[in-house]
């Protein structure tokens, strides 16, 4: 990810200049952060699932090391809403609107 992890002033103009309205293109950053945070979370559980264990012992939770570092790696990943406003703002973001498809 070629996102800035740190939390930056955005200016309120570019991102209401996509779609003509800040909350319109609100929206579409919020459900491409769902989408991402979704893909994430589907990833990590993935790479969780090799570790699980049918017998929880004390022992192995704490020597786990490979199952630490995954989890830390995912949590310094930048935050789902900081990558799709990046992705918004540089017209990777396909949207569509409803009166659109209706003219259509």
């Amino acid at each position: 990810m070629a996102s800035n992890p740190s939390i930056i002033t955005r200016n309120n103009k570019d991102i209401s200049d996509v779609t003509g309205n800040i909350y319109e293109s609100l929206v579409v950053v919020g459900k491409r952060a769902r989408q991402i945070s979704s893909n994430q979370k589907e990833e990590l559980n993935g790479k969780l699932a090799e570790f699980a264990s049918s017998v929880d012992n004390l022992e192995e939770i704490f020597e786990n090391r490979e199952q630490i570092e995954i989890s830390k790696f995912y949590e310094r990943m930048p935050k789902p809403s900081t990558v799709a406003t990046d992705e918004f703002l540089d017209g990777e973001v396909m949207f569509r609107t409803p009166e659109e498809e209706s003219a259509e």
